[in-house]
């Protein structure tokens, strides 16, 4: 990986650069300062994972990841991925990628941490075999394709007829260009998934300061909507709220394999946080393989961390952050093999609403109520345009002694399509959150106040 070469012209970058003066954002405090990767990882010692460990670590369960492309032989995945399929249309096949962010999600959920001699990243699931989808999700410089949610759909179905048992898709979409067959088409693949035992989850987006407009297919009947939280049980501030949020998982500072020279990268949204979530329920999954998909979501709810200290849901942490330690060790009662612990989902939403209601469509409208069970989500606006919205925020290359944004200072940043991914760049800086609303935006619905330590969810 040349990961030494590389950290060297990066110290020897910083320090000329600091001698001068010159100030380019934060000094990032070394992410392998004794060698080890792993020890910076803090959603695993936050959610317990050695413990986890000595029960489950996934084995026996597939987890398939739809997403833009797999780095197959990163040292920390290596042996960790399946045959999988290109629905892509662009030529390569599920090895090439135009960016890291498939990479990512692989390592979230099933990174083995061998690399560096045993000191590389490790995955909340390290014992699931990952099968490898991709999909065209509008690489840097691209648009992203008008059968966006076709494709998903081809992948969803694919995924499960090779038996996967979770299907993580941290990829979405806010105004779909698809008709209203189209989304009928996907909605009825996603009943079929779940009637066939198959649980997916989605990531429900980045956007709640800008609009918070609803994501498909996070917002679709039949699918696990997750949101992100930080390190103190926060529901972040980019974490999109409404009634499509079932449960949240570590989105902040999290650090996976990637595609960049130094082999890792630190990123944000709500696409990590549906890799871990989606790790989280293979594990429970490896030790009870005879639930069923809504047995397993059903114990991963009832043992959530609720931060509000009751046992409803919220709109911006859902029922809760998910916490497979307890799954794992008090369980409780999966309840009923073929009922659905989701509220009524509504049947299959129009593209086609009134005009008047197509300029206003930002805040998900009340669920209605269906026979199905499922998620809830309202109909998005009618004649949408492409747009698609970040899931993982933003990437930085892990480099001991890295100097973030030092990119800038070579250059002005390039501003691509608004994608859930990671915008993985040599050097670039992450972005801080901003902890206002932006002028006209649409405040998020049930905004979360700030978590009492004391609450944490993954300080217990």
């Amino acid at each position: 990986m040349g990961r030494t070469d590389t950290r060297a012209r990066w110290r020897t970058a910083a320090a000329v650069l600091l001698a001068a003066g010159i100030v380019v954002g934060p000094v990032a405090s070394p992410a392998i300062a004794d060698g080890s990767i792993r020890d910076d990882q803090w959603h695993l010692d936050a959610m317990h994972a050695p413990e986890m460990w000595k029960v489950s670590q996934g084995q026996g369960i597939t987890v398939a990841v739809i997403d833009g492309g797999f780095k197959l032989d990163h040292p920390d995945l290596v042996g960790q991925f399946l045959p999988g399929k290109d629905f892509s249309g662009s030529p390569g096949g599920v090895g090439t990628y135009g960016n890291g962010h498939g990479t990512q999600m692989a390592g979230l959920i099933a990174a083995t941490g061998r690399a560096n001699g045993g000191k590389g990243s490790s995955g909340l699931a390290p014992g699931v075999k990952i099968l490898p989808l991709k999909i065209n999700t509008g690489s840097v410089g691209a648009v992203v394709s008008t059968d966006f949610l076709g494709q998903i759909g081809e992948a969803v179905g694919y995924a499960v007829a090779q038996g996967a048992k979770v299907v993580s898709i941290s990829q979405g979409i806010n105004k779909v260009t698809a008709t209203p067959g189209d989304v009928a088409k996907l909605s009825q693949i996603l009943v079929n998934a779940r009637a066939k035992g198959v649980l997916v989850l989605a990531a429900v987006g980045n956007e709640a300061q800008s609009g918070n407009q609803i994501e498909y297919p996070g917002a679709l009947p039949n699918v696990v909507g997750v949101g992100a939280v930080d390190r103190n049980g926060t529901v972040t501030d980019e974490s999109e709220r409404g009634p499509q949020v079932a449960l949240v998982a570590p989105g902040m500072d999290t650090i996976s394999a990637c595609t960049e020279p130094s082999g890792y990268c630190k990123s944000h949204g709500t696409s990590d946080a549906t890799a871990l979530a989606s790790a989280s329920a293979a594990l429970v999954w490896a030790v009870h393989p005879e639930w069923t998909a809504n047995q397993v979501l059903r114990v991963l709810i009832n043992t959530a961390g609720r931060s509000n200290g009751g046992d409803g849901r919220t709109d911006g942490a859902g029922w809760g952050a998910v916490r497979p330690r307890i799954a794992l060790t008090d369980p409780g009662d999966p309840g009923a093999a073929d009922v659905s612990p989701l509220p009524a989902d509504v049947a299959s939403p129009s593209v086609a609403p009134s005009a008047s209601a197509s300029a206003s469509a930002s805040v998900p409208a009340s669920p209605v109520p269906s026979p199905t069970g499922g998620v809830a989500a309202p109909a998005p606006s009618a004649q949408p345009k492409a747009d698609a919205s970040s899931g993982s925020g933003s990437a930085l290359p892990i480099v001991g002694g890295v100097v973030a944004g030092l990119a800038l200072v070579a250059g002005g940043a390039l501003f691509v399509v608004r994608r859930r991914k990671s915008a993985v760049q040599p050097g670039a800086q992450v972005p801080p959150v901003p902890q206002q609303q932006p002028m006209g935006a649409v405040p998020p619905p049930s905004y979360q106040p700030p978590v009492a330590p004391e609450d944490n969810p993954y300080a217990k």
